[in-house]
């Protein structure tokens, strides 16, 4: 009798106060606490209690009659959606909080179409139903018809027998020839049907008043599913980090099988060696376990979350044990991508080098920071969803940190791909003891397809061991284009070299790659990819002229209108460079009673101007005396990896 869930919502739409309030009738607290005055449980950051915000996401424990509920309160702000997204990596299944008064917002449709894709059962609690102008059977129907939901509200008997008999060919017979089912025997139904996708249980309330509580968490036991029962064999995924003042680092952790305890050895993957291509494992030793309610249970079973600690600087995202057990895909940035990067700079230059400590340890956290320091420069650079994340890390790293940093002027994450075919070769045998001749062909791909790479080399020209090197070595070749961009969208294909018995070092085609591939890609030339952002604008039609006229002057494109007795939504394409200030715009515009969120849709293809070039991290590849030196030096020191 376990259940995992998650808490889903728009921002504002009252999720972490319908978690208090689920916390207080299970008798966790004693009284509920007040987002707005920064007391809510779950909301245990200084920046969120002083912001009245969720940033992370919180994982609780609680009773409900015979079943334990692990509950995952997250962040309703896009900029926030890396919290959302490694949620999922922990959840059977969700709740998805909907503001009955202001119905289904752009987070509440990513959010959707993120469940649908993990296959995860989900049901609808409408909130704030106590406010005059809410209207819950205006929020049923674009829950149709914009999100495809089969809903079944739960308050209404008559249209919940109806709505569940349509589920079932037998249920459907009776239910005409007018014998209605037992409630039971409908709840079966719909909770079959609910686990397999067919169906999304709708209840409704007041968060903020305590009403439809106790019908929430009923539905929760009934009407979502258990773990899985698995195998012996071990498998979890790390989906957060926490730290006490007395414990220090620990993580979180989803076991979907086998068995941890306390003192006991594990040995955990932290990556792939990129000469033998084999998984680099190391081992730590567990040392204490706490559950969601904070009790040192000593022990986590397959279908349970707990913190535990010992385990080092592993980071969020480690798999544990068996990858293959996993239910679900455990890659970052599925849900929204950082497209902008921002320098930051310590108030105190002197503290250049703990700003870099603090976000090494951020970026642990966070691994969609990508915080990088540039040393020849004294730059450190972040990746960021937004201005809000943005507000948020400063504040962050004062208060946590105790560093007072400025930030630059955003800055938008381009990419880049070759513009036309081209042969990137490198013979690599000097100095010596060195031997690794390549040739590639490298030719654009469609917008989208990111890299492909093919052989089409003899093993007795160049032996297997060693192409497998090659394939390692292609992401650290591609980080940096001839622009300093990430490249992508390309067909490499290995079509010529060789090694030498005698000669070749066991990582030399590590070092060999990125100066082939940086030739072909010098040879064919470079095209600048800027990012598109498809925004989901929601208005009052008298706004609808001005956000059209608007998207014009920012080089998009309007590529869809929807529209009822009220509001109209509009879906556009932008490039992320003339948009980034555009919400707080489109605040104005519509009086801060329009709501709008924004995704990556795709790159294209943009002019170069001077300054929109990346500064190259590390040696280039083209400098080739320098870059070998450097080379050969990372990799004594494994700093490649």
């Amino acid at each position: 009798m376990i259940r995992n869930i998650g808490i889903f919502a728009h921002v504002d739409a009252g999720k972490t106060t319908l978690t208090e309030q689920m916390l207080v009738l299970a008798g966790r607290l004693r009284q509920p606490g007040s987002v707005d005055s920064g007391t809510a449980y779950t909301d245990s950051l200084p920046v969120e209690r002083r912001r009245g915000i969720s940033v992370k996401a919180t994982c609780v424990s609680l009773q409900w009659k015979q079943a334990q509920i692990n509950l995952i309160d997250t962040p309703g702000h896009s900029d926030f959606s890396a919290e959302i997204e490694r949620s999922f990596w922990a959840l059977d299944a969700a709740v998805l909080v909907v503001d009955a008064v202001k119905g289904v917002q752009p987070q509440t449709e990513a959010i959707c179409r993120m469940l649908k894709k993990q296959n995860m059962p989900f049901l609808v609690f409408l909130n704030k139903t106590d406010r005059p102008e809410a209207n819950p059977a205006r929020v049923l129907k674009r829950l149709h018809s914009r999100l495809k939901l089969e809903c079944v509200p739960l308050w209404n008997e008559e249209r919940f027998a109806e709505t569940v008999s349509a589920l079932d060919d037998d249920l459907t017979e009776r239910f005409l020839e007018g014998d209605t089912p037992a409630r039971e025997e409908l709840e079966g139904c719909l909770a079959l049907a609910t686990r397999q996708g067919r169906a999304v249980p709708v209840l409704k309330g007041s968060a903020l008043r305590g009403v439809g509580i106790e019908p929430l968490l009923d539905a929760v036991i009934r009407l979502l599913p258990e773990p899985d029962k698995q195998t012996d064999a071990l498998s979890g995924v790390v989906f957060a980090v926490s730290r006490d003042r007395l414990l220090g680092r620990g993580v979180w952790i989803r076991l979907f099988g086998g068995r941890l305890t306390n003192r006991m050895p594990l040995d955990i993957v932290t990556g792939l060696d990129r000469v033998s291509g084999e998984e680099i494992v190391v081992q730590r030793k567990i040392t204490q376990i706490r559950d969601a309610s904070g009790s040192d249970t000593g022990q986590l079973c397959a279908g349970e979350i707990a913190l535990v600690y010992g385990l080092g600087e592993i980071r969020t995202g480690y798999v544990l044990g068996d990858r293959a057990l996993l239910p679900r895909s455990v890659e970052p940035g599925q849900l929204k991508t950082p497209l902008i990067t921002v320098q930051l700079t310590p108030e105190d230059p002197g503290q250049l080098e703990a700003l870099r400590e603090a976000c090494a340890v951020l970026s642990d956290e966070d691994p969609l920071l990508q915080a990088q320091l540039e040393r020849r420069t004294g730059e450190m650079r972040v990746q960021v969803m937004g201005r809000v994340q943005l507000e948020i890390l400063q504040e962050m790293l004062e208060t946590r940190f105790g560093l007072k940093v400025s930030a630059g002027k955003p800055s938008v994450i381009y990419r880049e791909t070759i513009a036309k075919r081209a042969t990137g070769f490198v013979a690599y045998t000097m100095p010596k003891p060195c031997w690794a001749i390549l040739e590639f062909d490298i030719k654009p791909a469609p917008r989208g397809s990111g890299v492909r790479f093919s052989s089409t080399v003899p093993g007795r020209d160049i032996m297997p061991r060693y192409q497998h090197q090659v394939e390692q070595a292609l992401p650290l070749a591609l980080s940096q284009g001839r622009l300093g961009w990430q490249v992508t969208d390309v067909d490499i294909t290995l079509v010529g070299g060789n090694h030498h018995l005698i000669h070749t070092h066991p990582l030399d085609f590590i070092v060999a790659t990125p100066m082939a591939i940086q030739d072909g890609l010098q040879r064919g030339g470079s095209v600048l990819l800027e990012p598109i952002y498809e925004f989901v604008f929601i208005m009052q039609p008298e706004c609808a002229g001005r956000v059209m006229s608007d998207v014009q002057l920012m080089r998009g494109e309007v590529v869809d209108t929807a529209s009822d007795e009220e509001l109209i939504a509009l879906t556009a394409l932008v490039p992320v460079s003339q948009s980034m200030d555009y919400p707080s715009t489109f605040a104005s515009i519509t009086s801060g009673k329009g709501s709008v969120s924004a995704r990556l849709h795709s790159y294209r293809e943009c002019a170069y101007e001077p300054g929109m070039d990346c500064p190259r991290r590390g040696v280039d590849p083209l400098d080739t005396a320098k870059y070998i030196l450097a080379a050969r030096s990372a990799l004594e020191g494994n700093i490649f990896d």
